[in-house]
């Protein structure tokens, strides 16, 4: 958030508050990720670094993969142009998100994934960070009473696989390059900016499933 709109928060509450209950309201009936990738758009048409870095972010945590990245703002090519389009991708360049490289993203796509049974919800502690292991896949779990929150293991970095002794209450660091994660979010919240993959999850039976 910007100073200046921290400036209007203090200083006249009974206004501001009203912009940002509209902005709460808007888009709810939307999956994140999609949600997220209309922000990505209006950040790179307003042309807005800070905003646009913020909620590009946000997308790929929210399981959005690169290459729908570059579609989004392709399709938006009738209102952005090539001018913006280049802007865009000259930010994804300088934060230097491994999911982008060529060698990466041209990759031949996976099959279309498969619901995975990660374990029962009774083992899942309640307010802590577990890890688990599916399908030859680790994956990090975050219980909020009856909400779960499930993220690949692997660091966004360098693809290292970040073991259980990372966990540190709801805390993850990765042991290359000590990248630590907020387990309950999956955001990056020290050296890096990049937070985890979130994959997405739903309890069928007493039984957390997972899709990937």
């Amino acid at each position: 958030m910007s100073d200046a709109l921290n400036y209007l928060i203090k200083t006249r509450p009974e206004t501001v508050s009203h912009y940002f209950a509209f902005l709460k309201e808007t888009g709810k009936h939307l999956d994140p990720k999609t949600r997220n990738l209309i922000s990505v758009i209006t950040k790179v048409h307003s042309q807005t670094d800070r905003g646009f870095r913020q909620y590009l972010g946000r997308a790929l945590r929210e399981g959005c993969s690169p290459m729908e990245v570059l579609d989004a703002l392709l399709m938006a090519f009738p209102a952005l142009g090539l001018t913006k389009i280049t802007w865009a991708v000259d930010i994804i360049l300088d934060m230097n998100i491994p999911g982008f490289a060529p060698e990466v993203i041209t990759k031949k796509m996976p099959e279309p994934g498969i619901w995975h049974a990660v374990e029962a919800t009774k083992n899942i502690v309640d307010g802590e960070v577990s890890r688990a292991e599916c399908d030859g896949r680790g994956l990090f779990i975050y219980r909020d009473k009856k909400t779960y929150q499930v993220f690949d293991s692997r660091c966004p970095h360098q693809n290292t696989d970040i073991t259980e002794l990372a966990i540190q209450g709801t805390t993850m660091t990765c042991p290359k390059h000590q990248w630590e994660f907020d387990g309950r979010s999956g955001n990056c919240i020290k050296k890096g900016k990049t937070g985890l993959t979130r994959i997405e999850s739903k309890v069928v039976k007493g039984r957390l499933l997972a899709f990937w």
